[in-house]
């Protein structure tokens, strides 16, 4: 190794040192890798994915704490979202066979009425003669 002094025009001396490994030694002592220069890196979060078990779990958990309506986290709105999706056809048959069937029952209990007022009118009848 050579320690040498250097001169300078402003008088000043600086003194240098050099430290010379040979290849295997400076492999093993010197990091040549650029790794200190890059940014540290963000852990990318992992997204959970909720399962549709676990979905109905929490939405149970939730029922009484979910408002009943609004246009968006209610009852009304899942209910209408759900509608949407697997389509109305199947509520409106259902809706319209009781509509129908309440109909003939009305239909009927007015004919039951009608005998009744009937019946009342030819005893009323037969009890003045």
């Amino acid at each position: 190794m050579d320690n040498s002094n250097n001169t300078y025009s402003s008088g000043s001396t600086l003194e240098l040192k050099k430290k010379l490994y040979n290849k295997s030694a400076y492999l093993n002592t010197i990091n040549t890798q650029f790794n200190e220069l890059l940014p540290t890196p963000t852990p990318t979060p992992v997204e959970e994915v909720t399962t549709i078990d676990e979905f109905f779990q929490i939405y149970e958990n939730l029922f009484y704490e979910i408002p009943k309506e609004g246009s968006v986290n209610s009852h009304e709105f899942l209910v209408k979202q759900s509608t949407e999706y697997i389509g109305s056809q199947g509520i409106s048959n259902e809706i319209q066979a009781l509509l129908d069937e309440i109909t003939s029952l009305r239909q009927e209990n007015l004919t039951l009425q009608q005998n009744i007022i009937d019946l009342i009118a030819d005893d009323n009848n037969n009890t003045t003669e």
